[in-house]
């Protein structure tokens, strides 16, 4: 597995993040598509083992379960020191009301901390942009955790240019922790990231490492097919309902790629997006064995400038989607 600095910290991941939102309690939370310990243990394992480094889940996934199961298997397959674990805080949790207040912020990272069984997290990011919250209580919050040692590094996810920039400026300006991430929606078929968000993070030598990088899994089946999750996932259904005509053209572009070049339509959607500079490591799901091995083997494909062409000729402008 090749490896990259995450942005200007100190930390050094793979290129591949293993998403968590596939691991938790299914009886915990909103998905019941989640798996349980017993299935999820053997997956994170092979992550490891596959030489992935890097580990992303939230306090909100399963309730919370996500994390747990994830620090147990961490704890029992891997050292602290040679893995890198991000967690998010700002949605709503059975002891908290949510967003990104000085209140929240301190309390959720205690719990997450107590629930991966970890004295720090490695990168906490804030989920969702707080409108109800002043910037600066939040900025100074997640300052004086970082102060703490409960965490090493902060991110930011699914916002705006303009309110990133205002907040690395605002950080600045106050001699506050600046954000060293942005985990963003990006893919093949939703590309307005990088307009301004993705110059934005070069400029500012921000790591990038977007979620969804296979739309939701609609980039590696034939268009059309659906799975026990995309038919029950409400959230996902949202992001791409109104751009099917294109979205289609586009995988189609992928399974030819695939098709040509003896590959997974997977592989070649994540060898689009790790030949981009901007893009750190793209955080991936996977719910069975084979599945991850295939997206594994993404680190080693590479595309000529051509096939990069003909996978984005036919995109057209999206509404940007995802924020809330």
């Amino acid at each position: 597995m090749k490896t990259i600095p995450l942005g200007n910290t100190d930390l050094t991941v793979s290129r591949l993040c293993l998403g968590c939102m596939t691991f938790g309690e299914p009886d915990r939370g909103r998905h019941a598509w989640t798996l349980p310990e017993e299935s999820s243990r053997p997956l994170i394992r092979q992550a490891l083992e596959s030489g992935i480094n890097f580990f992303d889940t939230a306090n909100s996934y399963s309730d919370g379960s996500s994390e747990e199961i994830v620090g147990r298997a961490l704890k029992d397959f891997a050292r602290r020191d040679e893995i890198v674990v991000a967690t998010k805080v700002y949605f709503p949790m059975s002891n908290l009301s949510g967003g990104l207040s000085r209140k929240n912020i301190l309390q959720s990272v205690d719990d997450s901390l107590s629930r991966l069984g970890m004295d720090y997290v490695d990168l906490l990011q804030i989920h969702r942009w707080d409108y109800d919250t002043p910037l600066e209580e939040t900025l100074e919050a997640l300052h004086d955790v970082v102060k703490s040692g409960k965490a090493r590094h902060i991110g930011a996810s699914s916002m705006y240019a303009w309110q990133f920039a205002k907040a690395l400026y605002t950080a600045d300006a106050n001699g506050w922790t600046r954000f060293a991430s942005m985990q963003d929606q990006y893919n093949l078929i939703q590309r307005e990231e990088e307009r301004e968000m993705h110059p934005l993070c070069q400029a500012e030598n921000i790591a990038v490492i977007p979620w969804s990088p296979l739309a939701r899994g609609r980039l590696t089946r034939p268009w059309g097919e659906t799975t026990a999750r995309s038919v029950s996932d409400e959230f996902g259904s949202t992001l791409y309902a109104t751009t099917e005509e294109n979205d289609g053209a586009i995988a189609g572009r992928v399974a030819r790629s695939a098709e040509d070049k003896g590959i997974s339509r997977a592989q070649v959607a994540l060898a689009w997006m790790l030949a981009k500079p901007a893009v750190t490591a793209p955080i991936i799901g996977a719910s069975r064995a084979e599945q991850l091995a295939d997206l594994v083997k993404a680190v080693e494909v590479t595309l000529t400038r051509q096939e990069i062409i003909e996978l984005e000729s036919v995109y057209q402008p999206h509404s940007v989607v995802g924020f809330e």
